[in-house]
Parts: C-alpha cells; sequence; structure tokens
C-alpha cells in the first residue's frame, strides 16, 4: 500500500486556514511583562546542530542523548553541559535518540536503524519501513515501531532480527510524529493507530490491547488518529494522547481503560498526582482530572504560540512554544509563574528534567539548561 507522510505541523497549519475561512493566520496576544514568581537561572548552553525532525530527548540517569539534522549523535552531561560524546554518522536524521546509557539508536532518512556505542558505529540495519518514533534500547535489544505499525526487536549487539510482527492496521497516511514505545515492567507497549498494544519484548506476541480512540472522519487526514510521545506514567498508570481525537489513562498491567475524553491536540501529555496536562491544537492549555478526566482548568493564554508537549517541574508545568520562550505555569490553575528564553527559535521538543536542570532544545541546536533556585 503506497502511504503518504505527512507532519502534524503541516496538519495543523491546514487546519488553520480552513477554520480561518480565507482570513488572515490568527496572531497570539502579546504576553505582557513577565513577572516571575519562580527564581530561575541559566545553569548552561551548548549547541548540537540543527533540528529539523520529530527529536526525543533521552534521559539516562544523569546524562542527555540528543542528535541533529545532519546525524550528529551527542551525548552530554546534564549538570555541567560538558560534551560526553559525539558520533557523526554522516546521513540525515528522521528519529532518535533511544539510549540505555551504553548503546544509542537513531534512524536515517534512507529508512536505516543506526547502534553507536563507544564513540562508534557498531551496526546498521535496513528497515522495512520509515519510522519517526525514536528506537527503543532497553534489556540488550532495540525495538523499532515502524511508520506502517509494524514493530521490530533487533539483538543490541550484533544487529541480529530477532522478531517481526506486522500491524493489523494498515493506513494511507502516516504521521511524521514520535509514537508510544515503552516499556512498563516485563511489557513492551506500542502505539498502533489508536491503540495502545502489549506485547512480549522477548517474541512479540500480543498480550492485549486498549482502544484509546476510534479513528473518525470524513478523510484521511481526519482519521488520523495516532498514540503520540511523550506519553505521562505513574507505575503502571499510563496517560496518552491520540492525535487529534482523545486523551486518556490505561492501567498497563491489565490494559483496562480508566476514562477517554475527546481532545484536539497535536503534542503529548505529562501529570502529576491529581492532573493530567497537554496543550490543544490550538495552543489552548488543559488540565484534566487524573481520576476521571474532567477538565479542572484552561488556559488562553498561549494561544496560537504552538507549543511543545509539556513537562511537570515542581509546583509548576513547563511547555515551550515556536518563538523559543519556555513557559512556566501554575499546576494548580495554569497561571505563569516566569518565562524564560533561549536563541528565538522553535523549541522541538518536550522539555525534560535532568541533574535538577530543566533542559530544552530549539530548532537552530540549542541546548538550554536553567537550574530553579
Amino acid at each position: 500500500m503506497s502511504m503518504r507522510h505527512l507532519s502534524w505541523t503541516a496538519l495543523a497549519a491546514a487546519t488553520v486556514v480552513l477554520s480561518a475561512c480565507g482570513t488572515s493566520k490568527p496572531k497570539p496576544a502579546e504576553l505582557g511583562p513577565n513577572v516571575a514568581l519562580i527564581a530561575v537561572g541559566q545553569a548552561w548552553s551548548s549547541n548540537v546542530g540543527p533540528v529539523q525532525f520529530p527529536l526525543q530527548v533521552h534521559v539516562v540517569g544523569d546524562q542527555l542523548w540528543l542528535a541533529s539534522s545532519a546525524g550528529d549523535v551527542v551525548s552530554l552531561d546534564g549538570a555541567s553541559g560538558r560534551e560526553l560524546g559525539r558520533v557523526s554518522l554522516k546521513a540525515g536524521l528522521v528519529a532518535g535518540v533511544g539510549s540505555d546509557g551504553k548503546r544509542a539508536a537513531v534512524v536515517t532518512e534512507a529508512a536505516q536503524l543506526v547502534v553507536v556505542e563507544g564513540g562508534k558505529e557498531i551496526w546498521r540495519r535496513k528497515l522495512g519501513a520509515q519510522t519517526y518514533t525514536a528506537p527503543l534500547v532497553a534489556g540488550g535489544r532495540v525495538f523499532v515501531l515502524g511508520g506502517d505499525r509494524s514493530v521490530r526487536a533487533y539483538d543490541g549487539a550484533s544487529g541480529q532480527l530477532l522478531w517481526d510482527q506486522e500491524s493489523r492496521q494498515q493506513d494511507p497516511l502516516v504521521l511524521r510524529q514520535s509514537g508510544l514505545l515503552m516499556p512498563v515492567g516485563n511489557t513492551l507497549l506500542v502505539g498502533q493507530g489508536g491503540r495502545m498494544t502489549a506485547m512480549d519484548p522477548g517474541d512479540g506476541h500480543l498480550l492485549w490491547e486498549a482502544p484509546v480512540a476510534t479513528p473518525r472522519g470524513a478523510n484521511d487526514v481526519e482519521k488520523l488518529a495516532d498514540l503520540i510521545a511523550p506519553v505521562a506514567r505513574d507505575g503502571t498508570d499510563l496517560c496518552v494522547r491520540a492525535f487529534q481525537a482523545s486523551v486518556g489513562c490505561v492501567d498497563a498491567a491489565t490494559g483496562q481503560i480508566g476514562w477517554t475524553k475527546s481532545a484536539n491536540g497535536a503534542t503529548g501529555v505529562a501529570m502529576d498526582e491529581d492532573f493530567v496536562f497537554g496543550a490543544e491544537a490550538d495552543g489552548v492549555v488543559q488540565a484534566w482530572s487524573r481520576k476521571g478526566g474532567e477538565n479542572r482548568w484552561s488556559s488562553s493564554r498561549l494561544r496560537y504560540r504552538q507549543l511543545s508537549a509539556p513537562l511537570v517541574l515542581g509546583r509548576s508545568v513547563v511547555f515551550g512554544d515556536n518563538t523559543g520562550l519556555v513557559h512556566m505555569l501554575s499546576r494548580a490553575d495554569g497561571s505563569p509563574l516566569n518565562r524564560l528564553s533561549t536563541d528565538g527559535s522553535p523549541i522541538v521538543a518536550a522539555p525534560v528534567r535532568v541533574a535538577g536542570r530543566l533542559v530544552v532544545v530549539t530548532q537552530k541546536g540549542g541546548v538550554f539548561a536553567f537550574q530553579p533556585q
């Protein structure tokens, strides 16, 4: 089946055009002066090179793993920003980075899975389909979720293919965005369309499925409902967004769905003990009750700013935007607590926490670490 690969930013732009009915693109409201209610200082900065793909920043202990579009795979010390290693693959990248702290894995524009270790490439394999989800490196294996929703497992040391499971769902469109691929205990969790699928990592056989979203719509674009990264996790409680369809929570031990609510968003979610946080496609920030999914508060202050997925940090929930600003909002009600600047280019990945630092990555390749005081 012929597949078209579509980025969510292209979809968002199309949505804005259609909703505007010929009017100009909506402009964000002025933010006004920044009143810092939380003291935050910049700890360090670095640069990995421009990033034009759906980067997933990977944290292992106090280490950060990142990559550039040009093919540089970089590890940084989270506390100081010191570069610990860099491998130049000299190939454009479309997905990464996955790592267990020893090996790191990325996917090239030529649909090749590449694994590096000890400052050098150790193997690469041609994939059956292009992927936009960072490989998962765990348990001595490398797992890959293809754009066609197939799942493959490779031996981490040798690159030998261990198993390959095709998806039962075939769609003409592929979302160029990071999807759900993560371990929970001895289970491999995978997003296949709007379904959360649990597999045995040993042989790939199906354990259970949970339908977080059911594709609906009049055309292929409207029917896209893939589960997207990052996913919020607390023990076996997982909360996830289905692209432009819903937000929901699932018990990863049993596959039982706790709740789902309609939501039109294109980035992942985060959660604390009370709320699940996310941004809708138009930039409205939402907080749903973690227990039942009821909407607890929403904020339109950052509307039309193309927000990143959030990070829960202390008493704040943090979003990056398309102008390189980092917004710290109150978890309790969404009110602003602080606003941080980077290099003026869009924040391209969900903010992460490492070594007590808040770290964001920009489209220009800037890596900025901030230290809450």
